[in-house]
């Protein structure tokens, strides 16, 4: 494919917002240090690749894509110039659908799938050595609303049991793995093992989980099964309480048998936050024990609360991915990274809620590794000196 976009951040830009950080009291050091080593323009492309930089450690990195916008048929035929498609061509040996493999996208009507923008995914995956994720078959949110109008306790079953199946059926082969149940823990909502009150847990009861995951391993017998959770990466007595209860859901799975082979930590971070630390460290390591894989699913920085202007934010996030992902990827078990989004222009944090999104100045985020241009911010860097940092050997990872 013809990589006719150049993507470049200056040494000046990236040592100027590696600065910023010190003013809100981050180590700036080790940030400083690898700007200073930088040449001018920052080759992004090719060898100098996230995916590539990922490869020799036995790594999967990728992001969340939208694959409406994805020009397929010029990838195909190595004449696309459009730098969203590009980017990810260029940056991820590993892709997820960020909703296009959802109930609302693909469920129209009761008796009617369209996988339009699913196929095109696989398509495009296809041409560029790319592996995909599915994400998901179960989930409380973003579900059509004859879902809701339909369902009851009498065809609830059936309606989850015939989605799996034709859902899982139709990709059969063709994807990496599945994020299988989505969010299903909340201990807040007061329920028996901290289960969320869900349309499904009211509707069949909690062995909904354990047949989602029966049906998906029969659907598809090659794509790794996920439990897939956000907020249980800090060790916040909240976020304990939550990530306490997730591993008490994958001991229960493990105990009876379920067919599960990892567990996604979604990674919804945030700049102001305490730093995720022991706990995560401590979970991850009880994961792979049970045999289970940890996969970072949805990783991104949210700059909000952030104080100063682009540069603040860049160095903020910068710190966020080196120090995260230099935690999680110490771990033999954690095999991929995928960032919700590679670049800030089409984040959720940017979209999702239109002026609610906005930040006190007024201006929009910065959570990811490109900016609005498609241009890389200093994340790039310090995401790919974790990456490089990584304990692994090459073909470390042969089950990827």
């Amino acid at each position: 494919m013809s990589q006719t976009v150049k993507s470049h951040v200056t040494r000046r830009q990236f040592c100027r917002a590696a600065a910023a950080i010190s003013s809100v009291g981050a180590v700036s050091g080790g940030l400083l240090a690898l700007a200073e080593t930088q040449p001018t323009v920052i080759n992004t492309t090719g060898p100098d690749s996230l995916r590539s930089h990922a490869a020799p450690h036995g790594l999967l990195f990728g992001g969340a894509v939208n694959p409406a916008l994805l020009d397929v048929d010029g990838a195909a035929n190595g004449t696309t110039t459009d730098p969203y498609t590009l980017l990810f061509a260029a940056q991820a040996n590993i892709l997820v659908a960020e909703n296009s493999m959802k109930w609302g996208a693909l469920r129209p009507a009761p008796d009617k799938f369209d996988f339009t923008q699913g196929d095109r995914l696989i398509r495009f995956a296809g041409l560029n050595g790319q592996r995909v994720r599915g994400h998901n078959l179960c989930w409380h949110e973003s579900n059509p609303a004859w879902l809701k109008a339909t369902a009851n306790k009498d065809n609830a079953r059936q309606l989850l049991t015939e989605h799996i199946q034709t859902v899982a059926g139709h990709f059969r082969g063709k994807l990496h793995s599945w994020d299988v149940v989505n969010e299903a823990i909340n201990p807040p909502d007061g329920l028996p093992d901290g289960l969320r009150k869900t349309m499904w847990l009211d509707l069949i009861g909690p062995d909904y989980l354990e047949l989602a995951f029966r049906t998906a391993a029969a659907a598809d017998p090659q794509a790794k099964l996920t439990y897939n959770d956000y907020d249980i990466e800090q060790d916040t007595p909240k976020q304990i309480a939550k990530r306490d209860a997730v591993m008490a859901l994958l001991r229960r799975f493990k105990a009876k048998g379920v067919p599960i082979h990892a567990v996604g930590v979604q990674s919804h971070l945030d700049a102001t936050a305490p730093p995720a630390g022991k706990g995560l460290q401590e979970f991850i390591r009880e994961a792979a024990k049970m045999g289970l894989e940890v996969f970072v699913t949805e990783m991104d920085v949210n700059t909000h609360a952030v104080v100063g202007g682009a540069e603040a934010q860049d160095a903020a996030v910068a710190v966020v991915f080196r120090d995260y992902l230099r935690l999680v990827l110490a771990e033999p078990n954690v095999p991929i990274v995928l960032t919700w989004g590679l670049d800030d222009a089409h984040s959720w944090l940017s979209q999702a809620h239109g002026n609610q999104s906005r930040r006190p100045d007024g201006t929009r985020e910065r959570p990811l590794p490109f900016d609005d241009d498609l241009k890389p911010t200093p994340a790039f860097l310090a995401l790919r000196e974790a990456i490089d940092t990584a304990h692994r050997s090459a073909g470390g990872n042969s089950k990827l």
